[in-house]
């Protein structure tokens, strides 16, 4: 199906769908009920609404990219990158490992710089031991982008560079986005974001095979788009700029602490041209627990809804065009989508708690006008957005952090914003994996209200007390099914909050390579800076013995054994002098972060297969991350065609 003419039949299905909603299912029999079904269909109103901008957006026509490189052999002509990375607290092996890929990138004409808003000492040694550049201040106003501002005037390429510090760049990030600054209306370059850790969500119900970051449909379907429409959003890393275009918007915004959006929408009002790049030249660590995951979302809204109170308010801001307008303004108040959200999720408690119907529909009306659009956007979910998500199972995204993201939305319209707070990439000592009750309390309440409207409606369902409320069999099951579908999408959302115990922080990847150990074949399955998972083709060694891994590049490396299950084993990396120590930990990063194509962009799998998957994770605890229970993304690695991991995963 072409996507004009699925894009015009979800319009056909909705525009009819509307017209029956609002001419044949309104309960108007009191103020009470008259409120409650005019709210319900204001929420009904405003997503629909917002879906569907979302997929008029798609129809504009694809623009030229001209994805050029730079040729090596014009080195002398390379424009000078400076490579910022701004730091805040982020745990020193963290910021070490970005700094040495950022010394790896493939391009001969750059300066590293460490941006360092905590003031370490440690850190200043760090970058002498590395040879590159570090900077802080004593004032530290305006949060990151302050921090980026104070180095500005130090700032001599024509080029800047910016990576989060516990983001790994791959060794041709420059190579792949300088040359798009060939064409002098260039300003800003974006790439996506990804993961070498899976986020809260996927990690504390095993959903690695089974769910894609939330991220992924931004950057697989809405970053394209925007392209599309000259309205790219910077993502505040992984993206190049070009200085002179900077300095003439005044620098990174500083009104509110989502600068990278306010400062690209500066750039495109000044007339500068941003591109996104949809390749993976770059990862990072996704929040490490559920309340971390939260805060971060919170302070995404809260931040980006502060942008109209800022000069790039795209209302305001002269320079743009209609169409870059409106697709600024739907991506700063997409956050805004949490009220009416809200709204859906509580209207079963009308019909079960208070027992006034907020629709009236009888079967008819059901079947041939609900189920033909809903049916239609569950089949077409995936297909829209590159095949990054699905329709229900990417809910649980929205529920876990639902109520807090209400309270942040509000906060900031009602003018108290959420404080800038960077998302903690180390594990808080001594912490229990109990959640955080900010973020359990209002599930529990939302999931209580549910089970007392399920409970009261069933009975009346089935016929048992059918004189209770006068309403259609047809409405009846409508709001058993809702409240029934809420109470299982809520029961894993709480999952989600328990974190999965763990000892560190390290990523892990899933890996397909053939190895050696101690001369006898076998397959490494999992591999991190901590160590790496094999499988054998005979029997496992014992527990504690030490053998060599021979690589397939040829590599020798101690290990020391630390558990076995059948023919699986869990190694550590052995000791050894801190010359080879250092030897092994810059062959690992350049392996595990730093490859060319090495970050695959996987399928969302089936739904039903997914949700079941799902379900079946309520039944029953998973075990503590630790030897042969690792929670494993995947990564091409050395020497196989893109795609082996992937294919295995979702096996």
């Amino acid at each position: 199906m072409r996507l004009p003419w699925a894009v015009m039949l979800l319009a056909l299905l909705a525009g009819r769908y509307v017209f029956w909603r609002c001419t044949a299912t309104l309960n108007l029999d009191s103020p009470l009920a008259a409120a409650l079904s005019l709210l319900l269909l204001a929420a009904e109103l405003w997503l629909l609404a917002h879906g569907f901008l979302q997929l008029l957006f798609t129809l504009a026509p694809a623009q030229s990219q001209a994805p050029a490189s730079p040729d090596p052999k014009q080195a002398a002509n390379l424009p000078w990158v400076d490579v910022l990375v701004p730091s805040y607290g982020e745990p020193i092996e963290v910021v070490e490992r970005c700094l040495r890929g950022c010394r790896a990138l493939n391009y001969g004409r750059f300066r590293l710089w460490l941006l360092d808003d905590s003031g370490r000492p440690e850190l200043a040694e760090l970058c002498k031991g590395l040879g590159c550049h570090y900077r802080s201040r004593e004032r530290r106003e305006h949060a990151k982008a302050g921090n980026l501002n104070h180095v500005l005037p130090e700032l001599q390429g024509e080029l800047i560079a910016v990576f989060d510090a516990d983001v790994v760049p791959v060794r041709g990030f420059l190579e792949r986005t300088v040359g798009l600054f060939d064409r002098a209306e260039v300003g800003l370059v974006q790439t996506p974001q990804t993961y070498m850790n899976a986020d809260p969500v996927i990690r504390n119900l095993a959903l690695e095979r089974w769910l894609l970051p939330d991220e992924e449909s931004f950057y697989r379907w809405i970053e394209p788009v925007r392209q599309r429409l000259g309205a790219v959003v910077c993502a505040g890393t992984s993206f190049v700029l070009r200085r002179s275009a900077l300095l003439a918007v005044g620098g990174f915004e500083t009104g509110t602490p989502s600068e990278d959006l306010a400062t690209g929408i500066r750039l495109t009002a000044a007339g500068w041209r941003l591109l996104f790049v949809p390749e993976k030249l770059s990862a990072g660590l996704a929040p490490l627990t559920a309340a971390a995951f939260a805060r971060q979302r919170c302070r995404w809204a809260s931040g980006t809804l502060q942008t109209l109170r800022t000069g790039a308010n795209p209302l305001r801001i002269k320079g743009l065009n209609p169409i870059q307008r409106l697709a600024f303004l739907e991506g700063i108040l997409h956050w805004l989508n949490a009220l009416p959200q809200l709204v859906l999720l509580l209207m079963p408690l009308s019909l079960g708690v208070l027992g006034i119907a907020p629709l009236r529909v009888s079967g008819a009306g059901l079947l041939q006008m609900a189920l033909p659009l809903y049916g239609a956007q569950l089949v077409l979910a995936r297909w829209f957005t590159a095949h990054s998500r699905t329709a229900l199972t990417s809910e649980l995204y929205r529920l876990v952090v639902l109520l807090p993201l209400v309270g942040a939305v509000l906060g900031t319209l009602l003018g108290r914003p959420l404080p800038f707070r960077v998302t903690p990439k180390a594990l808080a000592s001594g912490r229990q994996t109990n959640p955080e009750p900010g973020l359990l309390l209002p599930l529990l309440a939302l999931l209580s209200l549910q089970l007392v409207a399920l409970l009261n409606l069933l009975p009346i369902a089935i016929g048992v007390r059918l004189d209770l409320l006068p309403e259609s069999k047809a409405t009846l099951a409508l709001g058993v099914g809702w409240a029934l579908v809420n109470v299982l999408l809520l029961l894993a959302a709480l999952r989600c909050c328990w974190d999965r115990p763990r000892s560190d922080a390290v990523p892990w990847l899933a890996w397909h390579e053939a190895v050696q150990l101690a001369g006898q074949p076998a397959q490494l399955v999992a591999l991190s800076e901590a160590g790496l998972e094999l499988e054998l083709e005979q029997a496992a060694p014992q527990q504690g013995q030490a053998l060599e891994l021979t690589t397939s590049d040829g590599r020798r490396w101690l290990l020391r054994i630390e558990a076995c299950r059948g023919r699986r084993l869990g190694c550590s990396w052995a000791p050894i002098s801190n010359e080879l120590a250092e030897e092994r930990k810059e062959w690992l990063q350049q392996r595990l972060y730093r490859r060319d194509g090495q970050w695959p962009t996987r399928r969302a799998p089936a739904e039903p297969l997914a949700l079941a998957v799902i379900l079946s994770r309520l039944l029953r605890p998973l075990a503590a991350e630790t030897w042969l229970k690792r929670s494993l993304l995947p990564a091409n690695p050395p020497n196989e065609q893109h795609g082996a991991v992937v294919a295995e995963m979702q096996r």
